[in-house]
């Protein structure tokens, strides 16, 4: 084990929960989500625990992270896995955790962080959050927010939505009436 530092131990982010979606042709075809024991700060603060829901045992009966990246690993599909995240964080923090650990990162290829394209698509100022982004769509249900599988779910969801809008953005089919007009208010 690497010998840590006061600052490290301080400042270092820790992946403490884990959940993947892999999708395949459009349709989700495995999940995954597990805890993961921090190692390097194994106590989790008040503050982590309000915010996140959980409670100490929840991680304390974790995987560890290694055993996480032989999982995520498994996820990983030679030339054609594209991770798509709501945000870069979650990267930002495997890789650095890979680095300190010295694990080889478990993915290669590229990258998306949906909420860029998002705020980029629909010309938003700043980057949006993942609920209300979903709300955007009208959807509205309570959900776990920042539980990793439910984010990951949400994700994938939003993914969905904004492929439809682009594709009809950039159809090239002929206008009709209906397109412009909303007969809906019309009465008779």
């Amino acid at each position: 084990m690497p010998e840590k530092t006061e600052k490290e131990r301080t400042h270092f982010p820790e992946i403490i929960e884990a959940g993947v979606v892999l999708v395949e042709d459009g349709k989700i075809i495995r999940q995954y989500r597990s805890f993961v024991k921090p190692e390097i700060n194994p106590t989790l603060t008040e503050r982590c625990k309000r915010f996140l829901q959980i409670c100490q045992e929840d991680v304390d009966q974790g995987i560890t992270f290694r055993e996480l990246i032989q999982t995520l690993h498994s996820f990983y599909r030679l030339g054609s896995t594209v991770v798509v995240t709501w945000g870069n964080m979650d990267m930002v923090v495997l890789r650095k955790s890979c680095r300190y650990w010295n694990i080889p990162f478990p993915f290669e290829g590229r990258e998306r962080d949906l909420s860029i394209e998002y705020m980029r698509f629909y010309g938003e100022r700043n980057q949006t959050g993942l609920t209300k982004a979903l709300e955007q769509y009208g959807k509205k249900e309570k959900r776990k927010h920042h539980r990793a599988l439910e984010d990951a779910l949400m994700t994938f969801e939003i993914f969905q939505y904004l492929q439809r809008d682009k594709q009809y953005l950039y159809n090239k089919a002929k206008n009709r009436i209906g397109d412009f007009v909303d007969l809906t208010r019309v009465r008779a």
